[in-house]
């Protein structure tokens, strides 16, 4: 009877293993993992959303109006105590290159999910510039409102709620500008490339315009990247990285309107 035990236990134990190893280095199994499992778990037994559990620990634990301070909260929160779908620290870093080097005047972000990226390309514009970001979740949009208060960079940031086809259209006249300098995509990838098209419709890319596209790896975009890769209109530059705080292969495709 001990053996059986003892064998059952052995091998309960095998399969835990094996699930945690495909969890940290397989995408498919660890986006649902983390996003149909745990965070429902996790959702039931705090009666609380995932990105409240984040902004609460933002607010104990980050210095108010440092957004370096709540930025390193969130990494910290989301690679020691739970997932979330941030571009994180690794991608964070290509983020904040393509920023820098490009030093817009008007920046586009599609999904704003709790304002993580929004944090991270709005400490480092010019001053007078402006970052439109635009998330559909109406919940979502109120957290990353807060978190951004908290890092103190709401005042460079407008947040619109509404889905990116519907609010794309409204913005060269909502906000009278030419054209995004920058243009952060990380929404729903089978939106990347309708929304691309929908903004060169919209006249709101001109050239030299830098589109930078998230998780074009895990879970991927492959139509997004075959019409960047292939158009004449852009010229693209692939950046291998992780999956956030993941040892899952990710990357980041930064394509150059033409024109």
């Amino acid at each position: 009877m001990l053996s059986v035990l003892l064998a059952g236990c052995m091998g309960a134990l095998a399969v835990l293993l094996v699930v945690v190893w495909r969890v940290r280095t397989d995408g498919t199994w660890a986006l649902w993992w983390h996003d149909n499992y745990l965070e429902r778990l996790r959702d039931f037994t705090s009666g609380k959303s995932r990105p409240m559990r984040i902004l609460q620990y933002v607010q104990r634990t980050a210095v108010q109006g440092d957004a370096n301070s709540v930025i390193s909260a969130v990494d910290s929160y989301c690679a020691n105590v739970e997932w979330a779908m941030n571009v994180g620290d690794m991608k964070g870093e290509i983020l904040d290159a393509v920023v820098l080097d490009v030093r817009p005047r008007w920046v586009l972000e599609l999904g704003t999910y709790c304002g993580y990226s929004t944090m991270r390309i709005a400490r480092f514009l010019p001053p007078g510039a402006r970052l439109v970001t635009l998330e559909m979740n109406h919940h979502y949009a109120q957290v990353a409102k807060q978190i951004l208060g908290h890092a103190g960079v709401d005042a460079q940031v407008d947040l619109l709620v509404g889905t990116s086809s519907a609010l794309i259209p409204q913005l060269k006249k909502k906000f009278d500008l030419d054209k995004f300098d920058l243009v952060f995509i990380d929404h729903w990838k089978t939106s990347y490339l309708p929304d691309t098209k929908l903004l060169e419709e919209c006249g709101l890319l001109a050239s030299g315009t830098v589109l930078l596209a998230d998780n074009v790896t895990c879970p991927g975009a492959p139509d997004y990247l075959q019409y960047v890769r292939n158009s004449p209109r852009y010229k693209s530059l692939y950046f291998p990285s992780q999956l956030e705080y993941l040892q899952v292969e990710d990357g980041m495709e930064k394509s150059i309107f033409l024109g």
